[in-house]
């Protein structure tokens, strides 16, 4: 085996080790990155106790918002969805893609994948 051949075996094998000596939490922002980038068909729906207020449609990830200079986590949540107006969970003509926040702690809300 000439020199070449063999680091690449010994590089292979290195970020073979290292990917395996991930901790849990990177795992699951690897995987969060790879579902953002292939997109998913996410519903959220916001209560008023038991009636449905707001419902957005079409949502590929909410993001937990952090601190600029600290990084640390804030309590509310944010992404991009269709505003479904007429609440019928169609994304009908008209209805455009908009930007919302909701807070963790006050908002009674629930984000599934659309089943249809």
């Amino acid at each position: 085996m000439n020199r070449l051949g063999g680091l690449a075996i010994i590089t292979a094998f290195l970020l073979l080790m290292l990917m395996s000596g991930c901790t849990q939490e990177t795992q699951n922002r690897l995987g969060r990155s790879i579902q953002n980038w292939t997109g998913t068909d996410g519903v959220l729906e916001i209560y008023a106790g038991d009636k449905l207020v707001k419902r957005f449609l079409n949502i590929d990830k909410l993001t937990t918002a952090t601190g600029t200079d600290s990084g640390v986590p804030r309590p509310y949540r944010f992404g991009y969805g269709v505003l479904d107006e007429n609440l019928n969970a169609v994304a009908d003509s008209g209805e455009k893609k908009v930007y919302f926040e909701f807070s963790d702690y006050a908002t009674s809300y629930i984000f599934y994948e659309n089943p249809n």
